[in-house]
């Protein structure tokens, strides 16, 4: 698959993704790599057979002080080649692009891998905030 084929997947999934994250992201910039580096890889202390999917690249919302500002955009990175040699097919893409973005928007809010996980699974079930909503009678707690 060429590079704007899969740009557009990225695009595609980032619409999948629960929207009380897209409303919440700032200053952001979503961009597609080729491959984790093998540099990257070790700094990360990942070994084959696995490899990275994504990586977010920024200061998490929750460890911003006062003095915050006038910053580049964080990143988040997606790799192009494990999402397809990992996929069984263009959906499955999808939803592995998806997932991914999930998983790196969760660093971007400071959350716990265990939070990230759950809100994972949720988006395997196919729950998303309308159905949330659905379900408390469209009180968000807040």
């Amino acid at each position: 698959m060429d590079r704007a084929d899969f740009e557009q997947l990225v695009a595609e999934a980032l619409g999948t993704i629960p929207r009380r994250f897209k409303k919440a992201m700032k200053n952001m910039a979503i961009l597609v790599e080729e491959e984790p580096s093998a540099a990257l890889l070790e700094e990360m202390e990942v070994e084959p057979p696995d490899t990275l999917f994504g990586l977010y690249q920024g200061i998490p919302l929750t460890e911003r002080g006062s003095s915050y500002g006038n910053v580049l955009p964080d990143r988040i990175l997606i790799f192009k080649g494990p999402h397809e040699r990992e996929a069984e097919d263009e959906d499955d893409l999808v939803s592995s692009i998806g997932e991914t973005l999930i998983h790196e928007v969760g660093h971007y809010f400071g959350m716990s891998e265990e939070q990230i996980e759950e809100i994972e699974e949720k988006y395997w079930r196919g729950e998303d905030d309308e159905d949330e909503a659905r379900n408390d009678g469209g009180n968000d707690g807040h």
